[in-house]
C-alpha cells in the first residue's frame, strides 16, 4: 500500500514563530500520531533558523512527490523562490506576498492530491493588509481558495478544538458592537448545519450534539436583558431542529463550560468570538487547534498567532503547531 500523502505545512509570517515551530515539530517525528509533512518556505531561511537556534534539525529542499522520503532525515522545505526578508522579531511587508503564496500553494497542492491537508502558521494580518490582503483572516481567505480549485461556494465556519472542548463563534473578525446585527437566523442555520456535517465527515461522531450560547448575561432572562435569544437564536435552533439536527439552547454562556455542562454536548457554539474563545483558552491554551470546518480539504492551524516579541529566541511552545498537525492526520 502506498503511503498517505503528507500535509502542506505553510510558512505564517516568516519573522513570527511559525518557522520554529515547524523545526520543533519536526523533532516530533517520533512521534507515531505525527504524520510527515513538509513546509513551503525559503529553504535558506529555515537551514540559517535552525542554526541559529542551535535546533539539531536538517533541512532538505525538495519537492512534494519527494517530501515523504525525506521526512525520514530532514525537515523537507518546498521552496516559494522568495528570499525573507524580515528578521525574526522584525517583520517586513515586503515578505507578504510569499505568506499570502504559501497558502495559496499548500491548497493548490491538496486540490492536486499532492497533499493530503493543509496546516497553517499564524499570519499577521496587519502587515498583509498593508500588502493588499482584503481578507478578515485565515478563514475567509481560504473559502476563497476552495472556490478557486473546487468550484462552487464555500461555508467556511471556523471551530476551536481541543480534547476537552470544541467551540465556534458565529460571529468572528467583526466588531462587538457589530455582532447582533450579524446574528441573523439564516447565519446560525447555516453555521449549525455545517457544523454538525462536518463533525459526522470529519470527526466520525454519529450525531453531533450542538449546544447554543445565548448572546446576552442569562440568556436574555425571558426577553427581560435582551431579545435575541427569543427573536433570533431560538427559532434557528427550532428550525435546526426540524433538519433533523441535535441542537439546544440557547443556554446562558457562564454556565456552559464547566465539567458537567461540556459532557452534554459536543460542540458549543456562541454567537460571539470572545464568548468561544476564552473558556478554549482557558483549558487549552498550549493544546487549541483552529479548524476549519466547511471546506472540502481539510485545514488546521495552531491556536496562537505571529508572537514577534519571543520569535527568535528559541523559547515558542510547539504544542500547538503539533496537535494541529495531528489532527490534521486524523481527519484525512
Amino acid at each position: 500500500m502506498n503511503a498517505p500523502a503528507p500535509i502542506a505545512l505553510t510558512q505564517g509570517d516568516p519573522s513570527g514563530i511559525g518557522p520554529e515551530l515547524a523545526l520543533k515539530a519536526f523533532l516530533a517525528r517520533t512521534d507515531e500520531r505525527l504524520p510527515a509533512f513538509f513546509l513551503i518556505a525559503d529553504p535558506l531561511h529555515m537551514r540559517r533558523l535552525a542554526q541559529a537556534l542551535a535546533l539539531d534539525v536538517a533541512t532538505e529542499e525538495t519537492t512534494p512527490d519527494r517530501a515523504g522520503d525525506v521526512f525520514s532525515r530532514a525537515l523537507p522545505v518546498v521552496s516559494l523562490g522568495v528570499a525573507v526578508r524580515g528578521r525574526p522579531g522584525a517583520p517586513d511587508v515586503a515578505d507578504a506576498q510569499s505568506t499570502i503564496a504559501s497558502i495559496e500553494r499548500a491548497v493548490a497542492l491538496v486540490a492536486k492530491s499532492d497533499a493530503r491537508a493543509v496546516v497553517t502558521n499564524p499570519i499577521a494580518k496587519s502587515a498583509l493588509y498593508k500588502a493588499g490582503f482584503r481578507h478578515p483572516g485565515h478563514t475567509e481567505f481560504l473559502a476563497e481558495l476552495a472556490h478557486r480549485h473546487y468550484g462552487g461556494a464555500h461555508r467556511s465556519v471556523m471551530m476551536l478544538w481541543a480534547q476537552e472542548l470544541a467551540v465556534v463563534p458565529i460571529t468572528i473578525h467583526i466588531a462587538l458592537a457589530d455582532a447582533p446585527k450579524s446574528l441573523t437566523r439564516e447565519r446560525i442555520v447555516e453555521t449549525g448545519e455545517t457544523v454538525a456535517r462536518d463533525l459526522a465527515a470529519r470527526f466520525h461522531i454519529s450525531r453531533p450534539r450542538l449546544a447554543f450560547a445565548g448572546l446576552n448575561p442569562h440568556a436574555g432572562e425571558d426577553g427581560a436583558l435582551g431579545r435575541e435569544e427569543i427573536e433570533t437564536i431560538a427559532p434557528a435552533i427550532a428550525e435546526l431542529r426540524k433538519r433533523g439536527i441535535d441542537a439546544a439552547g440557547p443556554f446562558p454562556a457562564d454556565t456552559m463550560f464547566h465539567k458537567a455542562a461540556r459532557a452534554k454536548y459536543d460542540v458549543a457554539l456562541c454567537p460571539t468570538h470572545d464568548q468561544a474563545l476564552i473558556p478554549i483558552k482557558t483549558l487549552a491554551f498550549e493544546r487549541g487547534v483552529n479548524v476549519t470546518l466547511g471546506l472540502p480539504f481539510v485545514r488546521t492551524s495552531p491556536d496562537h498567532g505571529t508572537a514577534f516579541d519571543i520569535a527568535g529566541k528559541g523559547v515558542a511552545d510547539p504544542t500547538s503547531l503539533i496537535e494541529a498537525i495531528k489532527l490534521a492526520g486524523r481527519m484525512s
